[in-house]
């Protein structure tokens, strides 16, 4: 934890560096099978099994990381079930490498607990929704913890009607610039897309290179905005670009975990998820 001493502008650039190295942690034969990125998946996608059954669909897909939602590792987990959990991953050669979405709030204590379990997870973010008042606790927990927080986007709320609290870089970036360069954003492609349903036509690239190296993590997925369902990557009624985001990544040389993530068809969703990996995999190709 930095010295009470510290300035702000001095604790920031500690903190840029400490990001970078953070952000260069990876499974160098993970990513090349993408050319570079590092792919891997949402488990939400897999909500209606259980992990094993997660794992294995993950593994099926020739993915060997995932950001973990609560329903596969529960954050209140005993050690003895932890330890057994990183032991099936092992087996299935699934890493951990995010968790979420969870949410932050001023309560130093709930959100230290957050990051003891990250860290006892071993990841390198946890994809985040928090509130306005937490980044004060952030600063301190992200600098002693080396978690990155990673604020996850959720485009219009549940009623159609209004918009998520971090609907977008923009919001995001105003938020957080004067704090810790280890709390940054999981964009989220597929609800960004989903804000054209409230007017705001959002580019995906444009978001990326926004937040520049505050990129920890994104969720990429397609959306139909007519039927409100997510679609495989390469469908005509979808709306990204997955070349196109690919590359502003590359621009902003991310070097962070992409996962895909699917929620349509929660019963099946495999078929659509192969189709997605080979079309990552073939985009990744052509922007390398």
């Amino acid at each position: 934890m930095p010295s009470p001493t510290l300035n702000r502008r001095a604790f920031l650039g500690a903190s840029a560096a400490a990001a970078a190295s953070l952000l260069t942690t990876r499974t160098t034969s993970a990513a090349d099978d993408f050319a570079g990125f590092h792919v891997g998946v949402q488990s939400y996608t897999f909500r209606q099994f259980d992990l094993e059954q997660m794992l294995k669909k993950t593994k099926e897909l020739g993915l060997k990381s995932a950001e973990f939602y609560p329903g596969h590792i529960p954050t209140d987990s005993s050690p003895d079930k932890l330890k057994a959990i990183l032991a099936l991953c092992k087996e299935y050669e699934v890493k951990p490498l995010g968790f979420g979405v969870s949410g932050f709030s001023k309560d130093r204590d709930a959100n230290k607990k957050l990051f003891d379990f990250g860290k006892a997870v071993g990841v390198k973010y946890i994809s985040a929704n928090p509130t306005v008042d937490s980044f004060d606790s952030l600063d301190k927990l992200c600098e002693e913890y080396q978690i990155a927080i990673a604020i996850h986007p959720h485009g219009p709320d549940a009623d159609g009607k209004g918009r998520h609290l971090w609907w977008s870089a923009e919001v995001i970036l105003k938020a957080i610039k004067d704090h810790n360069k280890l709390i940054g954003t999981c964009l989220d492609t597929g609800h960004l897309i989903r804000m054209a349903q409230l007017g705001e036509k959002l580019d995906v690239g444009e978001q990326i290179k926004l937040m520049g190296d505050r990129n920890f993590a994104l969720h990429l997925k397609d959306h139909d905005n007519k039927k409100k369902e997510d679609v495989p990557f390469g469908d005509a009624a979808g709306g990204l670009d997955v070349p196109g985001v690919l590359k502003a990544l590359k621009g902003v040389k991310f070097t962070g975990h992409i996962a895909i993530e699917y929620e349509n068809h929660p019963d099946n969703p495999s078929p659509d998820l192969k189709k997605c990996v080979a079309f990552v995999k073939e985009s990744a190709a052509k922007v390398s």
